[in-house]
């Protein structure tokens, strides 16, 4: 039973949106008022912010606004970060039953679905997850990516979709003036991209863009978007969409927009294909060389089926943005079909039974669907089953809660761990590095030097 006169000690596992709203429906709960509550906030990475700083692209500076909001959770004296820290690895549940009353898993998803499609496995078939975060300066994936191939194929109408094609349409300078690090305007200044083809199974009324993201591809003044007016078809379903949805609306006649206006002379083409449904990538040598696709058409209540018509486009590099996959975590249960931590309304679930103490919210709580905003139902649906849980008396007896217990324990850890304090450093010396080439920032992309510009509590010894 925990000690009335103490705050509630809660860890969350992952400072992306997802665990910092949870954080901050912890502290906005009664509970928060009575007797208090404690939250660290431990993160895989040196920074926190997850996927605002990881997933989304750099040219989106709108979108990374949400960090403000998130900034003000995190100043909250009731919260700390503990970054640079794995689960598994560097702690693991013992450790958190050790020192928390209970634990909210909020790692997100950061791979690619896979696409099951003969030549996926081909030499310059990508998933859009990996390139995301080479573009986004992610420490753990490459420096480097190839970008020799003159036509490119996305598959995929969401979000993901446009941001890859958007990024590799645009010229490097055209790039330059967000946070990209060093290493990705190099690499960009070497894109052959000249036309980029996005591929979807459906039609304008199915696509998951969302207006603002797909007006904006016109903003560039190198890149002609393009849409046939073929692929502007509805039928009784899709219509019905429409009427039901504003955005969907505001997507469709956007897309209508495109394919009625006349062509113009931008040097790279971003062409947006809809009713193709992608059913092999084509190879030579282990090389991707094309993409064949096979023809859709509209059942009526806005699915498809396909024609037996198929086409082969020229392509020599394939994206898939298909979506995002969770990874599983140590010790905790897992449902691989569905790619989450099993659960209900946030409780984590091992063998049909709630795992005391144990909670989950985001992506991989309901998988990696919705904008980012809708995560913050997730988190209060899930604060709230821990609250009643903590009323019953259902949670775990930490047996060291003192908050000083934590950071005794990882100074005696060989890992070095980043705080809150340090990543006001690592921002600081971010937006001088920007100031120095007349930009609001330059992303520092080696762990090393984030834990070094972090000035991190530990600092491992050479």
């Amino acid at each position: 039973m925990t000690d009335p006169n103490r705050p509630l000690r809660i860890a969350i596992v992952g400072a992306g949106p997802a665990g910092i709203y949870a954080a901050d429906a912890l502290m906005k709960s009664d509970e928060a008022k009575d007797s208090g509550v404690s939250i660290d906030l431990f993160e895989k990475m040196p920074a926190p912010f997850g996927l605002i700083r990881y997933g989304v692209a750099p040219d989106h500076p709108r979108i990374k606004g949400i960090i403000t909001a998130l900034h003000k959770v995190l100043d909250k004296p009731q919260v700390r970060l503990l970054g640079n820290l794995d689960f598994g690895k560097d702690f693991t549940m013992e450790d958190v039953r050790r020192h928390y009353d209970a634990v909210i898993f909020s790692t997100g998803a950061v791979a690619d679905r896979t696409l099951d499609i003969p030549g996926i496995e081909l030499d310059g078939s990508y998933g859009a997850a990996e390139f995301v975060a080479w573009y986004d300066g992610h420490p753990d994936f490459p420096r480097e990516w190839p970008l020799d191939a003159e036509k490119v194929a996305v598959l995929g109408v969401g979000n993901v979709g446009l941001d890859v094609a958007r990024v590799l349409a645009k010229t490097a300078d055209e790039l330059l003036v967000t946070e990209i690090p060093p290493n990705v305007y190099e690499g960009l200044k070497e894109n052959k991209a000249v036309e980029v083809h996005v591929f979807g199974r459906r039609g304008p009324a199915q696509v998951k863009f969302t207006p603002l993201e797909l007006k904006e591809l016109d903003h560039s003044e190198t890149i002609e978007v393009i849409v046939s007016p073929e692929d502007i078809e509805y039928d009784e379903g899709s219509a019905t969409a429409r009427r039901q949805s504003k955005i969907t609306d505001q997507v469709a006649t956007i897309l209508e927009n495109y394919a009625i206006r006349e062509g113009n002379d931008r040097p790279h083409k971003l062409f947006i294909h809809l009713f193709e449904s992608p059913v092999e990538i084509l190879g030579e040598d282990g090389k991707v060389v094309g993409l064949r696709t096979e023809r859709t058409e509209l059942t009526g209540d806005g699915n498809v089926r396909g024609t037996g018509r198929t086409t082969d486009w020229e392509v020599g590099a394939v994206y898939r943005a298909v979506g995002y996959l969770s990874n599983d975590l140590p010790d905790i249960p897992w449902d691989d079909q569905a790619g989450v931590i099993p659960n209900e309304a946030g409780r984590v679930i091992d063998g049909g039974e709630h795992l005391q103490s144990v909670y989950t919210t985001g992506w991989i709580k309901r998988g990696p669907v919705g904008l980012i905003g809708h995560t913050k139902g997730d988190a209060n649906e899930t604060v709230a089953c821990l609250l009643e849980d903590f009323h019953a008396g259902r949670l775990n007896t930490p047996a060291e809660p003192d908050p000083e217990a934590v950071t005794t324990w990882l100074d005696d850890h060989e890992t070095p761990y980043t705080t809150w304090d340090g990543w006001y450093r690592l921002d600081e010396h971010e937006r001088s590095l920007g100031e120095a080439e007349g930009r609001e920032r330059v992303k520092v992309v080696e762990r090393h030097d984030m834990l070094a510009a972090s000035e991190p509590a530990k600092v491992q010894q050479a």
